[in-house]
């Protein structure tokens, strides 16, 4: 469970960091409304997808899997 979890996590962030690459790549008035909201969503799903990777090899150690 914990494993589907931290790869739903992974594939967010990468889904939200082809949205961000797109919109650089699209320019103009898109790119100014929507780069830095999609770059501020991938740095915050990153940081969740850390957290989670961490805390489920602590999870696996702990309970000697």
């Amino acid at each position: 469970m914990s494993q589907t979890i931290v790869l739903i996590a992974c594939l967010a962030v990468l889904v939200v960091l082809l949205l961000g690459l797109n919109a650089f790549r699209r320019g103009g008035e898109y790119n100014r409304n929507n780069a830095n909201k999609f770059m501020r969503w991938r740095l915050a799903l990153q940081a969740l997808a850390v957290i989670l990777i961490v805390a489920f090899v602590w999870w696996r150690q702990s309970s000697g899997g």
